[in-house]
């Protein structure tokens, strides 16, 4: 079927099924899910498909927009916009402790790091209570965008006390390998995970549309003794990831 074709409004047009535009994103998303419409493939140019569907611009350019946020559709500028590549989502366990690097490298994936920031500062008042910093103390600080197979994944920006961090520069790959040849690797953490709309800052490193969905993490991470590590706050695409927890009921007293 081509592209002309799947987009007749005869075929799927309805003055009874709702919106038009979502109308438009429920076809769409019926393209790829009946692989009508492979990843990558380019869509025609919005003026186009409101030709072919007798559609406003305003209301194509809403249901791509919702394709955006979804993950299904890929803008890219200067170029159009795309059906998203076919890569699965990544499922990541919130009850191990790990880090960027051995994640990937557990699926099989290679990871690379784009550092954004690195080396030594005066820290922010969340920093200072977060790690229980003194007064005129510095702040270890690494931030990086994340990749797995190329694909933006995450960015991450991590936080830790001088002592346990003394130079940032020795960190390359793996922060958790770096700190473990030190016997300072976190051994627990708390995380707090939120749903989050991207700034437009951050949806640009990541490669999505600002406003896109995503996932925002803070994460404190602590020593055997108790001690706080580690103060990380990362921003996830939301449509790449999904976190599992393994959750059991109480054992019942007899």
């Amino acid at each position: 079927m081509t592209i002309t074709e799947f987009l007749d409004p005869e075929r799927w047009l309805s003055p009874t099924g709702g919106p038009l535009y979502v109308q438009l994103r429920k076809r769409i998303e019926a393209g790829v899910a009946d692989g009508i419409l492979p990843p990558d493939t380019p869509l025609p140019p919005e003026r186009d498909i409101a030709a072919l569907t007798e559609l406003s611009r305003v209301t194509v350019r809403k249901a791509i927009a919702e394709l955006a946020d979804k993950g299904m559709v890929v803008q890219r500028q200067g170029s159009g916009s795309y059906i998203a590549p076919g890569r699965p989502r990544v499922e990541q366990s919130l009850s191990r402790l790990t880090s960027f690097s051995e994640d990937m490298a557990r699926r099989g994936l290679s990871s690379v790091s784009q550092w954004l920031e690195r080396g030594m500062f005066m820290p922010s008042p969340d920093e200072v209570v977060a790690l229980g910093l003194g007064a005129d103390d510095q702040v270890a600080r690494l931030a990086r965008l994340r990749l797995a197979d190329g694909r933006p994944m995450a960015v991450e920006r991590a936080s830790l006390p001088p002592d346990i961090l003394p130079n940032p520069l020795a960190v390359t790959q793996s922060l958790y390998e770096v700190l473990g040849q030190a016997g300072l690797r976190p051994v627990r953490a708390i995380q707090k995970i939120s749903a989050v709309n991207l700034a437009e800052a951050d949806a640009a490193l990541l490669g999505l549309p600002a406003g896109a969905a995503g996932l925002k993490i803070e994460r404190i991470s602590y020593l055997p003794e108790g001690r706080v590590a580690e103060f990380t706050r990362s921003l996830y695409r939301g449509d790449a990831y999904d976190f599992v927890a393994e959750l059991r009921i109480p054992e019942q007293p007899t």
